[in-house]
């Protein structure tokens, strides 16, 4: 496993990350505590570091962040960088907000609900899910800088912003003299480069270190899937059939037979790719099976990869 820093800070994380939204999932492996606690416990042996949840997560909200508070207990916790996030409507589960999820009202009992859920007593990564429109982000800000001052959070990121609201929320935090974000998420893959014309220049020229979210988009990009469908029990298929009906299959194929030629597999050509992208820091991605954890953990630096390959990948994509 390879680690790198995350933005501008000095907070490590392992390259490939495992995303925690299907601890808790209906109609999952990971649905129950013990197959949770499988996937944990096989990213951890495969040198993961960087855990990704959100209070939102699970059939019920916060049923991931419980999952994951039982499966890390017995010094587990400290070998891990636990990243979670808050803002996300919770239908009531902490409390009527308003609207108002990035307020100092609701951040203090997001964070309490949160980390009483993780059994835990600080939480390294704390990430704003998504924009409130109707509070200031140096309200935002602010109450963020005071649960780092008291220990509860360690570093803190954003998820979803607009480029305009990247570069907005570093200069608000310098003007105030509170601690930067250090990280942004977004969803990126081959299958939808929407930010690298806003988000990523903007997280670039401020240094957060990038966290794509549905890199693998949503499987298609794993090469389990063709024209003619895929594994019965995926998500897509059993949930979403008009993602495999509507994708781009002639520029797949194509990417198909360049990962062919060049005897890798579609799933580390995707990684690899991400993995060379300027900023992103680690790729996060979900299993529901610890197979697939060791499969994604092995992809690092798998493929040496040269610049023009990277290039091509990219032409194929643009196509």
């Amino acid at each position: 496993m390879e680690y790198r820093t995350l933005g501008r800070s000095g907070l490590r994380v392992s390259t490939i990350g495992l995303g925690c939204n299907n601890f808790g999932r209906a109609k999952t492996l990971t649905e129950t505590q013990e197959g949770s606690a499988a996937v944990i416990d096989a990213a951890i042996e495969s040198g993961i570091t960087f855990f990704d949840t959100a209070d939102i997560y699970g059939s019920e909200r916060g049923l991931s962040e419980s999952r994951m508070g039982v499966a890390l207990r017995g010094g587990k916790r400290e070998r891990i960088v636990l990243a979670t996030k808050f803002g996300m409507d919770m239908d009531g589960t902490n409390g009527p907000d308003w609207d108002a999820r990035g307020s100092r009202r609701y951040i203090r009992i997001a964070v309490e609900a949160s980390l009483r859920r993780l059994q835990t007593d600080w939480i390294d990564l704390y990430q704003l899910h998504r924009p409130d429109p109707l509070t200031p982000i140096e309200e935002t800000i602010a109450a963020l800088d005071e649960l780092i001052v008291e220990g509860k959070v360690r570093y803190i990121g954003h998820s979803n912003l607009a480029g305009w609201q990247v570069v907005e929320a570093d200069y608000l935090a310098e003007l105030g003299g509170h601690p930067k974000f250090i990280s942004a998420q977004s969803e990126y893959s081959l299958l939808n480069r929407e930010v690298e014309a806003e988000v990523l220049p903007a997280v670039n020229a401020y240094g957060l270190g990038f966290l794509p979210f549905f890199p693998l988009f949503n499987g298609l990009l794993t090469g389990k899937f063709t024209r003619a469908g895929g594994p019965a029990d995926s998500r897509i298929m059993a949930l979403r059939p008009h993602i495999a009906e509507n994708a781009p299959w002639d520029t797949i194929e194509r990417y198909a037979a360049f990962c062919e030629e060049r005897g890798v597999s579609m799933l580390v050509a995707t990684f690899t790719w991400l993995l060379a992208q300027p900023g992103l820091t680690s790729v996060i991605a979900g299993a529901t099976k610890p197979e697939q954890v060791a499969q994604n953990a092995a992809i690092a630096g798998s493929w040496n990869a040269s610049q023009q390959e990277i290039d091509q990948i990219s032409e194929i994509f643009r196509s």
